[in-house]
């Protein structure tokens, strides 16, 4: 990654505490504004005011992209070398765009977009939503496996009760959306009882009832009903959400290794030596990948075996 802070007065300024306390400060007035424009009462009477301090507001955030360019003096260009600078640039460039009230929706989104800033002011929030977006490739596949487990699923509810409970299961795409209601535990244990009592011993609204008349044909599995809905739960919420969870605590943990070597670097390039904490942490990285290669190593040799 580029020295997004070059050494001379300005770039040290940019990256001193008060301008990055201030930045900070703009971004939640900004992001308060527009939370207050969402009150009609308040815009009748101060309307006017709020519209000036957002405009205020805007301009601070386009001479912050100024100073951020021209801290790499005639190389300004670097400043777009940082994803989150071009985010920034990109946010600030439409909220300057003359619109008229067809597009006013848009220029609102961009506006309500810059309370997003806020990852870029905070390095921490840098780090997890990196680690979030590292996270992508592993977690598409498990989510193949998860849509693989609601299609089974599904179809299999389709089959057993979509008799017994047309409203939850008539169909393949009502199966699905249920299911994901039961995944999110939100009432689920009403779709688990109507197929264990049958449809017409657990109470539907009348809505419904009126809606499916003569669909229904009551069924009751109490047995197949538990097993199926308590193994999907355990599958989908206890399982499925756990490696959804343990893929991105790893990348968390790889991106906070990255940033570490990279402040490593960083502190050789400007000092010339490492600190005894910097090298102890060498070390560790170092031990840790012999004890890797060591275990890939006996497991090609069991392999062989």
């Amino acid at each position: 990654m580029h020295d997004d802070h070059p050494d001379n007065p300005l770039g040290r300024f940019i990256a001193g505490p008060l301008f990055q306390t201030t930045i900070l400060v703009l971004i939640v007035i900004a992001a308060v504004l527009v939370g207050i424009e969402t009150y009609p009462s308040v815009m009748e009477r101060h309307g006017h005011l709020l519209h000036t301090l957002d405009k205020v507001v805007l301009w601070l955030f386009a001479i912050e992209a100024v100073l951020k360019m021209a801290q790499h003096g005639r190389h300004f260009y670097r400043y777009f070398l940082d994803p989150w600078n071009v985010f920034d640039f990109l946010i600030v460039a439409v909220c300057f765009l003359p619109v008229d009230s067809q597009y006013a929706a848009v220029l609102r989104l961009a506006r309500i977009m810059r309370a997003l800033r806020l990852i870029t002011a905070v390095p921490r929030l840098q780090l997890i939503v990196g680690s979030l977006i590292k996270a992508l490739p592993s977690m598409v596949y498990v989510s193949i496996l998860l849509g693989l487990m609601f299609y089974v699923y599904a179809v299999m509810g389709v089959f057993l009760w979509g008799g017994n409970d047309p409203v939850h299961f008539g169909n393949l795409q009502k199966s699905m959306l249920s299911l994901f209601r039961v995944v999110t535990l939100e009432d689920w244990t009403d779709i688990m009882y109507i197929q264990m009592w049958g449809s017409d011993r657990y109470p539907f609204s009348d809505g419904d009832r009126a809606a499916y008349a003569g669909q229904f044909n009551s069924q009751a599995s109490p047995v197949i009903g538990a097993v199926y809905f308590v193994s999907f739960v355990l599958l989908g919420t206890m399982i499925m959400l756990n490696l959804f969870i343990g893929v991105i605590i790893n990348s968390m943990e790889e991106a906070h290794d990255e940033q570490a070597a990279e402040a490593r670097e960083k502190s050789m390039e400007e000092t010339g030596h490492l600190s005894v904490e910097d090298e102890l942490v060498l070390v560790e990285e170092q031990l840790k990948k012999l004890q890797q290669q060591l275990r890939l190593i006996r497991t090609r040799g069991e392999a062989k075996h």
